[in-house]
């Protein structure tokens, strides 16, 4: 399997420098089946390659083939001060056309992630569960840390603001007085937010898949209670940081410059509509220790609920030092 390789080093010291201001600096310290009834149709080859982006460039705002947005309506990538009042958005409008073709509907979602780290015969499991809006490109998640040695919850959960080209993330470290939240610029993260804020940014999750390539249709299986079809392929990085759209482009850029190789490894599930319900990004970071491997998965469910963001003031940001591997 061909896995991402990053430029950073030392065992899982490279995931904590990578994530210096991250979820994954704070948890360092912690320790397809079914039938296959459309063998005969377009889900192969091209096809196959063409159903993954499509379901990306609806979420994403895109054009499947190029970089063009897809007529929405809002206000893509406008952030919210907080003396604005917060932002709902529901299902947006239209239907499929045909089985299997992703329409612009349900473009909010619930989200439920898990990050997976592996170095050294330690595994490390992230939690996280919110919802989020594709068309403002933003979105609230709770993020639960794992667990110590001896099973006892040492960390408070962290929550996490999702914004073009900003993390925002409270309950983050040591030091940082609780009612104050602690901002990353994502475009300057080696990874793009892609594994430092324990979980992947839906919106990068699927802009990724805007650069797939060599996919395979696997078939169809079961998620909960949802039947979906299983595409298994590789994604390239560059190419899918040239197609995401402006207002978020620039953390898949950096990604893009910070790895070694632009290949990612992925298998994503899409339902009867076309549209993407789970998508799972396998991530290794070459190092002089042990590699650190990180499986990311992100699942979209409850399409067209409502999502309140409400964007930090500069008063409600903290500016002074955080004390890494800890949290009050």
């Amino acid at each position: 399997m061909v896995v991402q390789q990053h430029r950073s080093g030392g065992g899982a010291r490279a995931v904590c420098a990578l994530a210096a201001m991250g979820v994954m600096a704070a948890a360092a310290g912690c320790s397809g089946g079914g039938g296959d009834r459309a063998a005969a149709d377009d889900r192969a080859g091209p096809g196959a390659v063409e159903a993954v982006r499509q379901a990306a460039a609806v979420l994403t705002g895109t054009d499947a083939d190029g970089a063009s947005p897809a007529p929405v309506t809002g206000k893509p990538g406008a952030t919210r001060g907080a003396g604005d009042p917060p932002a709902q958005t529901g299902a947006g409008a239209g239907a499929a056309t045909k089985p299997g073709v992703a329409t612009k509907s349900g473009t909010t979602a619930k989200v439920s992630t898990s990050m997976e780290t592996a170095a050294g015969g330690t595994r490390v499991t992230i939690r996280g569960r919110g919802t989020y809006d594709f068309r403002s490109r933003s979105g609230r998640l709770e993020v639960v840390l794992p667990q110590d040695a001896v099973g006892k919850e040492e960390h408070l959960p962290i929550t996490e603001l999702l914004a073009p080209g900003a993390l925002y993330m409270m309950n983050r470290g040591a030091g940082v007085p609780k009612d104050k939240w602690v901002r990353i610029d994502t475009t300057t993260l080696a990874d793009g937010n892609l594994v430092t804020g324990g979980a992947t940014d839906p919106m990068a999750a699927a802009e990724l898949l805007l650069g797939a390539r060599a996919v395979t249709y696997l078939g169809e299986s079961d998620l909960a209670g949802v039947t979906v079809r299983h595409y298994r392929g590789t994604t390239d990085i560059g190419r899918a940081a040239r197609q995401a759209p402006a207002a978020s482009r620039g953390a898949l850029t950096a990604a893009a410059k910070g790895f070694r190789t632009d290949t990612v490894p992925f298998d994503a599930y899409l339902d009867e509509q076309g549209r993407l319900r789970k998508v799972r990004h396998r991530f290794s970071f070459a190092n002089e220790g042990p590699a650190v491997e990180v499986v990311s998965t992100t699942l979209l469910y409850g399409f067209g609920v409502p999502v309140s963001v409400r964007i930090p003031a500069g008063r409600d940001i903290y500016t002074g030092e955080i004390r890494q591997g800890q949290q009050p």
